[in-house]
Formats: structure tokens, sequence, C-alpha cells
């Protein structure tokens, strides 16, 4: 696939909510409660709101992009700063996702690499990801990447005491001033 990765823009809000919440509705089937899968359809005006302001006010270092197929975003990357390490030296993937109609043609993988990039760019000397620890399928896509997991855990619990285990998985940066 021939995709376009560009920085995201407001108007793009509404199709990042749109793939987060079907990403979500198809990779976490079976992995997590159906019904709270089937009400995150009615999260979208929450989250296109959440991810518009996000865009518009960005904070420091911290960046979303997208990937275009055709005419609108079907797949997203959100980076920064790390949250649960050295916000100076290591940098985080927040969040990455692909529509399922676009999965295994080459996007998330485009968008990864991206991704990935910046992160390197600005000058992190690491990175780091959490996926949830059930996601076999993600975990072999970081891995195939070239990430490694680091053995940090997390558990976090969402509305109506739903856990998500995770783990965390790295990348190291050589920087030319290093070879």
């Amino acid at each position: 696939m021939n995709a376009l990765v560009r920085r995201a823009a407001p108007e793009d809000a509404e199709s990042i909510a749109t793939v987060h919440i079907e990403s979500w509705q198809t990779a976490y089937r079976g992995q997590l409660p159906d019904p709270y899968l089937d009400q995150l359809d009615l999260e979208l005006v929450r989250r296109t709101e959440f991810w518009r302001m996000h865009i518009a006010t960005p904070r420091p270092n911290t960046e979303i992009w997208v990937a275009c197929g055709s005419a609108h975003a079907e797949g997203f990357a959100a980076l920064g700063p790390a949250r649960d390490a050295d916000p100076n030296s290591t940098g985080e993937v927040y969040a990455i996702y692909v529509h399922p109609s676009q999965w295994n043609q080459g996007l998330g993988r485009a968008l990864f690499t991206h991704a990935t990039n910046r992160l390197a760019s600005l000058g992190f000397s690491t990175a780091i990801l959490w996926v949830l620890e059930s996601n076999a399928r993600a975990r072999r896509f970081y891995e195939i990447a070239g990430w490694s997991l680091d053995g940090a855990t997390k558990l976090e619990t969402l509305p109506g005491g739903i856990e998500l285990r995770e783990v965390s998985y790295r990348i190291m940066f050589r920087h030319r001033n290093e070879e």
C-alpha cells in the first residue's frame, strides 16, 4: 500500500476516534468483555473531542500522526516523552491503531516506522510502548519491527472493573554521534 503519513489536523479527529473505537472492537474481541467493546460506539463524540483538543493544543514534544490510504485517516499514532520513565531520554508510542479494514496492507508498518523514526529524531535514546499482554497479534507486530520486551508490567482498570494487563516493549536508538 502506498500510504501518506502526515501530521494530524483537527479535522482528522473524528476519523481518529472511529479508528480507535473500531480497532478496539475488533482487536480486543475475546480479550475484553463484549458488552464493554459493544458500548464503545457511544463514545464517538467524546473521543472525537478528546482527539481534536490534543491535536489543536499538543503538549510539548507530543505529536499525532495519521496514515491515509485514501482521502481520510485510516490509522494514527500518538507519541512523545515517556509517561512512566525519564521523559528526557525516553520517548513513548502512546497509541497506534489502524482501521481493521486496512490490516495487513502495510499501513500500520508505515505508520509505526514513521513514529519510531520521529522518536529517534526528537533525540530520545530509547523508546517504549505498552500493549495488552494477551494481544499476541500486536506483540508479534512490535517484535518484527525490532522492539523487545523489557520486563515492565502494569495493571490498569477500566470502568466496570475491567483489568488491562499490559507489558512494555522497548527499542534503543543509535544516534550518529554514538557510531
